[in-house]
């Protein structure tokens, strides 16, 4: 009778045994565990072959790994999650002026449907369109979401915002697509330049004295994700350019007060 369960102790090597080990036990059932030394060898361990082991055995002295591995954990188990988004109403659109923003190049590639969420205020975050979809004028770049100025929030890992302007190489962002389905990116890039920017506005109740705001660059591959259309229709994606008061949009509503990034319980007034 052999054995459910298997603990492997890779003395070298790394990478490639475990991946000769995952592409061995598909369809067998047994799990197979790896001894790790830090938080960056269970990492590796857990997503060889992108399915990754059945498991890891941490082996450290230091809690800060342990308390690291959790943290993995708690992100993956959001993977595929769905957030609650709001539909909104376009209220107001209007040439801004010329302002630096942010073009943000993701280490993965997204779908019609796909962007990041982001807004002037972290109260509301607009579903940014990436730039996947194809033109007769420039080949699309779905690994890229044009998503506004520096000042704006962008959603990250952990229910917490940063500015755009504080993105960099190896940071973390949040790709949510038109159910809510949100999915973990790795920035692989950020590019700053001056553009020339639309202001748009938006409410969810109408009459309402809360309203949302978010800049984007004047441009018709610069585009908002409508809801999910009804009646067979599956439009993705609204192009700014196109943009007019009444059209839906949808919307990330969450608490407004932050500490560095942290939602916190606070009286703010922000407009």
């Amino acid at each position: 009778m052999q054995p459910e369960n298997v603990i492997i102790d890779l003395l070298d090597w790394q990478v490639i045994p475990a991946e000769n080990i995952v592409a061995a036990v598909q369809g067998i059932n047994r799990t197979v565990f790896a001894i790790s030394k830090t938080y960056s060898e269970a990492q590796i361990f857990l997503e060889a072959l992108e399915l990754g082991l059945g498991g890891v055995v941490l082996k450290v002295e230091d809690v800060e790994a342990v308390l690291e591995l959790k943290d993995y954990f708690d992100k993956r188990n959001k993977e595929g999650s769905l957030l609650s988004l709001s539909k909104a109403t376009v209220t107001h659109v209007e040439m801004a002026g010329m302002g630096d923003r942010v073009c943000v190049d993701l280490c993965s590639l997204m779908r019609p449907g796909e962007g990041l969420l982001v807004g002037s205020f972290a109260r509301g975050l607009f579903l940014v369109h990436s730039e996947c979809l194809e033109s007769n004028y420039i080949a699309s770049r779905p690994f890229r979401v044009n998503a506004g100025p520096v000042h704006a929030y962008v959603a990250i890992p952990g229910r917490k915002t940063c500015y755009l302007s504080e993105l960099r190489t190896g940071k973390e962002v949040i790709v949510v697509d038109q159910s809510g389905r949100q999915q973990t990116a790795i920035v692989g890039r950020v590019k700053i330049e001056t553009r020339p920017l639309i202001l748009v506005e938006a409410e969810i109740d109408s009459g309402s004295q809360t309203h949302y705001s978010i800049f984007l660059q004047n441009a018709e591959t610069v585009a908002l994700i409508p809801p999910s259309g009804e009646n067979g229709n599956q439009k993705t994606s609204i192009p700014v350019t196109s943009l007019k008061v009444g059209d839906e949009v949808l919307l990330r509503v969450q608490g407004g007060a932050r500490h560095t990034g942290i939602e916190i319980q606070e009286f703010i007034v922000e407009k």
